[in-house]
């Protein structure tokens, strides 16, 4: 079979972009240590209330780590707790949160924090809130007829 000489060099150009591309991956996921979100520490979904840190969710203050607060949010049946949180501003927050009963989303809006929360998982993720305001914390997973209504607020205020 006769390939043209333009044919080869796109063959060529394309395996070369694949090998880089899986290259840069590689070395990303295994040299860098990037891994996948969270999702590595589970919970027994019908004991929640019982469960650490998530007997008492809200926002609490934290000594001797990367962060200042952490905040933890139990998700269920079309609402979240705590209802309403006040954080300081500039403070370095880690959000943990799970749900009891089926897969919610937690996205704060304005901000890049984007969360889903399964039953049986616990999600992690570490935020500095620099500006002051009230941010609005949606669902963005279908839960339920009464979705359209689960939401929670995060205000921040000066220290």
């Amino acid at each position: 079979m006769h390939m043209h000489k333009f044919e080869k060099l796109w063959l060529i150009f394309g395996i070369g972009s694949l090998l880089v591309f899986l290259t840069v991956l590689g070395v990303s996921a295994f040299y860098m240590g990037n891994q996948p979100p969270s999702c590595l520490t589970t919970i027994d979904p019908e004991k929640i209330d019982k469960t650490k840190p998530f007997d008492k969710p809200g926002l609490h203050k934290i000594e001797g780590q990367d962060w200042d607060y952490e905040l933890v949010f139990v998700a269920q049946a079309f609402a979240y707790n705590p209802g309403k949180v006040e954080i300081p501003k500039g403070s370095k927050v880690k959000i943990i949160a799970t749900t009891k009963d089926v897969i919610h989303g937690l996205e704060v809006a304005g901000t890049n924090i984007n969360m889903m929360l399964e039953p049986g998982f616990v999600s992690e993720k570490v935020a500095t809130f620099n500006k002051n305001g009230e941010f609005l914390i949606l669902c963005n997973e279908y839960c339920g007829a009464g979705h359209h209504m689960m939401n929670s607020r995060i205000e921040v205020v000066e220290k």
